[in-house]
């Protein structure tokens, strides 16, 4: 399945130059278009066209911002994700649709970023305000191939988008209160053992 058209602006122009200077300004004026958008979203490509074969971006992020599941599949194209700011949940999908995991990413810690082969179906869920990303992937950049959104994902903009993702932070809630509940009792049987 494709991308459905989004009619809002989904990135800031490219800047020029050979040598393009990633500032605090540039990230800061990509968090405010982001807050600013209906989607809470907002990408900053560092890269100059759609044809080049490496695109580098800055992805600014709201809570409640929803990104269809998805993955990379025409042409096949890996991606890596790094969080420079904020927090967000990496979270990936069988075929099926069923949530397999999920990661927190926060910068400076353990889990800062992740690496997603072509096949697999993924989405990001931002925790916080003006949560920041770096992304690369391979291009070209064709807006009718670029995502392969499953049936069971609800597209963008639908009615049924918005409560796919707060369904999917509610499983994802369950999840963290079942580990941290999980890690208490770990806790306590080692501190009895002591």
């Amino acid at each position: 399945m494709t991308q459905e058209k989004i009619d809002t602006p989904t990135a800031l122009p490219a800047p020029d130059g050979d040598v393009v200077p990633l500032t605090l300004t540039m990230v800061g004026d990509l968090l405010a278009a982001s807050r600013q958008s209906p989607r809470q979203r907002m990408l900053q490509p560092v890269h100059k066209d759609h044809a080049d074969p490496v695109h580098r971006m800055f992805n600014g992020l709201q809570p409640g911002t929803y990104i269809p599941p998805h993955r990379h599949l025409d042409p096949e194209k890996s991606e890596t994700v790094l969080v420079v700011a904020g927090a967000m949940i990496f979270v990936e999908f069988d075929e099926q649709g069923v949530l397999t995991g999920h990661t927190l990413l926060q910068p400076g810690t353990e889990n800062f970023g992740v690496d997603v082969a072509p096949h697999v179906y993924h989405t990001f869920v931002a925790l916080k305000p003006d949560t920041l990303i770096f992304e690369v992937k391979t291009g070209p950049y064709d807006r009718d191939t670029d995502k392969d959104i499953p049936d069971w994902a609800p597209r963008e903009g639908t009615p049924e988008a918005e409560p796919y993702l707060l369904s999917l932070i509610k499983v994802l809630a369950e999840r963290a209160n079942a580990e941290a509940e999980l890690l208490k009792e770990k806790q306590a049987e080692a501190e009895s053992e002591d």
